[in-house]
């Protein structure tokens, strides 16, 4: 069993250690400095498993922390009636049978699974049995740490808390036996990633019941939450002969590993038609245009479905918002004045929104997994003079792609700003509308040039660059600092003209430096 849990434990390390290496190898100012002989460079394994140990111990701990939390006692701020400690149990209990059901561990198909037993043969009953053991003492020990300190805090007795790792515990053994013996009589394992219809609506209730029954005044009374955790704490005991002598993980996992390969090759082929579907060919129209701009034109027109649909939906949505608002004030004129100072002091929050809006993502994948993927191979698409030409001839059309949603808003902001009551500035009309449009331009420039620049995709269409993960996240986190932001609408206005102007000319340069080396296929 040692031996077992030794080599378990590394196969899933050196998966991870060498995941995190991976990752800081495609940091554009780190992998100069990292060796070429980057996996076997002691120093940094080292510094690799040290990382892996800080997140074995986070996804450890910070689940646990976070369930506590967010999902049991943050919500008791919400209930004004009813005694704290009996809706903590309550909540508690219908959230550890959901998660009992919908995270086994045993029937969870991984890669570090496939590889231990699949390519390399181990102990199928000694693998399950060793990492589920493993699996159930993190449980235990997450469950016991925050179960007391959350459930002092929330008025239970220490006896009480003690018993909430241990239910939790019980309840995933009771599932899993009932799955193995469910294994016996049908000869099918079923995974636990693939929820039906009907446990979905059963998750559903128990969702309801939890969070919306104590609105009502009504909860499982305290005794009654105890009696429960207690016989799930029995039905664990009475399983673990169950999981104990089961001799068939073998033919268990060797479905779900099958299973599991073919639904990620099923994913990735029917990503691949479904690309295919939205290609429009028109054969009977030609084009007058050669080189370049002739490829553009023909593949925009070929995906004016995936391209256009979205943009035009999302415009049609804000359309309806705008003359929902402008209605509601027409309607109640006492909310004009609210409305007024939200537009003109409250810009920075459209940046945020402008942010989802934008199609910059799904116009750079769609231009990689119907295009350059394949074009990538010829040195000539590679040159930087025909690099560039084609980046500004892309760049026009994500941007044509991307105005229109952000036109209605610009308007619909003017336009709600003079039915609130206008303003003595008649040039915040203006500003309204042309800095969504430059906050427009900027995010259409961004992603393009980050594409250009990290180009994050292989031959698989996966997204293989850590870097380029780092950009998009701190992206989003900048867009979420500007919400922050208590700025005048001509002030704020004016600082994305600016910065637009100066963001285009940056990108432009950056691509026609540093493009031909960056701009190809990873492996």
């Amino acid at each position: 069993m040692n031996k077992t849990f030794k080599i378990a434990f590394s196969i899933k390390n050196t998966y991870r250690v060498n995941t995190i290496l991976y990752s800081l190898k495609q940091i554009p100012l780190i992998k100069r400095i990292l060796p070429q002989e980057l996996y076997r460079d002691p120093d940094l394994k080292l510094v690799g498993n040290i990382i892996s140990g800080i997140w074995e111990f986070i996804k450890a701990f910070l689940g646990k922390f976070l369930f506590f939390l967010l999902m049991v006692t943050a919500p008791l701020l919400l209930y004004e009636t009813g005694e704290k400690r009996e809706i903590f149990l309550h909540i508690f209990v219908l959230l550890t049978l959901i998660g009992a059901w919908l995270n086994t561990y045993i029937f969870n198909p991984t890669k570090d699974k496939y590889y231990a037993l699949i390519l390399l043969g181990m102990d199928a009953r000694e693998y399950a049995l060793v990492t589920y053991s493993y699996e159930m003492l993190k449980i235990v020990a997450g469950y016991l740490v925050f179960g007391l300190s959350f459930g002092i805090n929330c008025g239970l007795l220490a006896w009480q808390c003690l018993l909430l790792p241990f239910a939790v515990a019980g309840m995933k053994l009771g599932v899993v036996a009932y799955s193995l013996w469910n294994y016996e009589r049908t000869e099918i394992a079923v995974s636990e990633n693939q929820v039906g219809a009907k446990e979905w609506i059963i998750i559903a209730l128990l969702l309801a019941a939890a969070y919306g029954l104590p609105f009502l005044g009504a909860v499982i009374p305290e005794t009654v939450s105890v009696g429960l955790m207690v016989c799930g704490i029995l039905a664990g005991l009475l399983s673990l002969k169950k999981v104990w002598r089961f001799q068939e993980y073998r033919d268990v996992y060797q479905q779900l590993l099958t299973q599991y390969i073919g639904q990620v090759e099923d994913a990735k082929r029917a990503a691949k038609r479904q690309s295919e579907n939205v290609i429009r060919i028109d054969k009977g129209q030609g084009s007058s245009r050669k080189g370049f701009e002739y490829l553009n034109e023909i593949f925009i027109r070929r995906h004016q479905k995936i391209l256009w649909k979205s943009s035009i939906r999302i415009a049609e949505i804000c359309l309806g918002v705008v003359c929902v608002v402008v209605l509601g004030i027409w309607f109640m004129p006492e909310y004009k004045e609210i409305v007024n100072r939200l537009v003109l002091t409250k810009l920075p929050y459209f940046v945020f929104i402008m942010y989802f809006v934008n199609r910059g993502t799904g116009f750079t994948n769609v231009l990689f997994m119907n295009c350059d993927h394949s074009l990538l191979t010829y040195s000539f698409y590679k040159r930087p003079e025909c690099i560039l030409r084609l980046f500004r001839i892309r760049l026009w059309e994500i941007m044509k792609v991307n105005l229109l949603p952000a036109a209605v808003i610009g308007a619909g902001l003017a336009l709600l700003l003079y039915q609130s009551g206008g303003t003595e500035e008649p040039m915040n009309y203006a500003i309204l509308i042309v800095s969504i449009l430059c906050v427009s331009m900027f995010f259409s420039v961004h992603y393009l040039t980050i594409y250009y620049l990290l180009q994050p995709y292989n031959a698989g269409t996966e997204i293989k660059s850590g870097t380029y993960r780092i950009v998009v996240t701190g992206t989003y986190f900048f867009c979420y600092y500007l919400m922050r932001l208590e700025m005048s609408a001509l002030a704020f206005g004016l600082g994305t003209v600016i910065f637009c102007a100066a963001y285009c000319l940056i990108a432009c340069v950056l691509v026609y430096k540093l493009a031909p080396k960056t701009f190809r296929l990873r492996a």
